[in-house]
């Protein structure tokens, strides 16, 4: 008995849902018979959607990176001190060449010999015939 009252309300809710939509439909006709308008206003939500995003983002990079540069700021300010050391350029450039010769050194030198062996054989079941897809499957 309750369960036939919640089909017969749901069934009107839904009757009612599909007569407003209708109505709504005959009226959107009415004001705009080729939907111009309609196209003009999903363009514009678009673009203004898009350019919203835009500002968004722009704007999150520009927060993002200004706290950052806070934050060295603030480090800088308590280490006024300039580094104990400096290392200059040859000792750079030795440490460089170092590592390179380093790195190259990693790889053993091989023989860039290739043996090619041609091995033939009379059958092979991926170039059977009779595995093709030209007959006729039934």
């Amino acid at each position: 008995m309750v369960l036939a009252e919640i089909l017969q309300i749901t069934q009107t809710a839904a009757d009612t849902t599909i007569v407003k939509v209708h109505r709504n439909s005959e009226l959107f006709i009415k004001i705009d018979p080729y939907g111009i308008g309609m196209t003009v206003i999903g363009y514009t939500i678009v673009f203004i959607a898009l350019f919203l995003l835009y500002i968004v983002f722009y704007n999150l990079t520009r927060v993002l990176t200004g706290s950052i540069k806070r934050l060295f700021k603030k480090d800088a300010h308590t280490d006024n001190e300039k580094p104990a050391f400096e290392i200059s350029g040859e000792v750079n450039a030795a440490i460089a060449a170092a590592l390179y010769l380093y790195y190259n050194e990693l790889h053993d030198q091989e023989n860039t010999v290739l043996t090619i062996n041609r091995v033939s054989r009379a059958y092979s079941p991926w170039s059977s015939k009779i595995y093709s897809l030209r007959q006729y499957p039934r």
